[in-house]
């Protein structure tokens, strides 16, 4: 996450409670609350900018709230780095050495790096959520008629979007809970999964059928999930080999009725 000897990283929101370590050789930092102006995380978040000290136990450009949990662990050089998405400060990456000595550029350069990676996870989290949410609120009143029609029309959009944001993201992890997400979108207002379990498809056969089930062309396919077109082409020809369907209209069905697609 941060290099360091040690690093913290902590949830920044009205304070900041330091969650996560790594070489650190006690547990009085663990689960620490700070608070907004004090300490060096403190000053952090109200600035909105990376600070560091040489010495800690010398400096008297942050506050010392925290000498006893800090001092005993041994450090003396730290940098605090803040990650912000959303508009606001969600995060606090902190790099540390037990040397009085300033850390060099290249260690300060990757837990920047670091947080910019975190703050990418974070906005790309919170556009799931807010997604999910919009799904789930309409999945509550599906069966009103005649809006369940629209209803259920966005859903589908909202599932093929985020697929394609799946598909355009290089990190494994934002990727994998947003292929998740996607997934339960399939169920939402069902009962439970229904999955055929005779029908297996691939990520990308999938991404492929749920922008054809929009209504998109192979070329707009291809656009929107950064595809070239004869790629496209292969991975719907297999989909509808595998579903055992003769058109892409009735591949889209087959997919919807083994519960691969909302």
């Amino acid at each position: 996450m941060v290099k360091g000897d040690p690093a913290q990283g902590g949830q920044a929101q009205h304070g900041l409670r330091l969650t996560e370590f790594l070489g650190t050789r006690t547990t009085g930092l663990h689960n620490l609350e700070v608070r907004p102006g004090t300490g060096l995380g403190g000053r952090v978040i109200v600035q909105g900018r990376p600070v560091g000290v040489t010495d800690y136990a010398s400096a008297r450009s942050i506050t010392h709230d925290y000498d006893q949990p800090v001092l005993r662990e041994g450090l003396a050089s730290l940098l605090a780095v803040p990650v912000h998405a959303g508009g606001r400060c969600r995060a606090v990456l902190y790099g540390a050495v037990r040397q009085p000595s300033a850390l060099g550029d290249r260690i300060r350069d990757e837990i920047v790096a670091a947080g910019r990676r975190l703050a990418h996870e974070l906005t790309i989290r919170d556009e799931v959520d807010h997604r999910l949410a919009m799904a789930e609120s309409l999945a509550a009143v599906r069966q009103l008629e005649p809006a369940h029609a629209a209803m259920l029309e966005e859903l589908r959009s909202v599932h093929s979007e985020l697929r394609a944001i799946a598909g355009a993201t290089s990190d494994s992890v934002p990727q994998r809970r947003i292929y998740a997400t996607a997934q339960r979108l399939v169920t939402v207002g069902e009962s439970g999964p229904k999955n055929d379990p005779k029908v297996r498809l691939s990520t990308r056969e999938t991404d492929v059928l749920t922008q054809v089930a929009l209504g998109c062309t192979n070329a707009e396919v291809a656009d929107r999930l950064s595809l070239s077109l004869e790629t496209v082409k292969a991975y719907l020809r297999s989909a509808m080999r595998k579903l055992d369907a003769g058109t892409r209209h009735e591949a889209v069905v087959r997919a919807r009725k083994a519960m691969l697609l909302p």
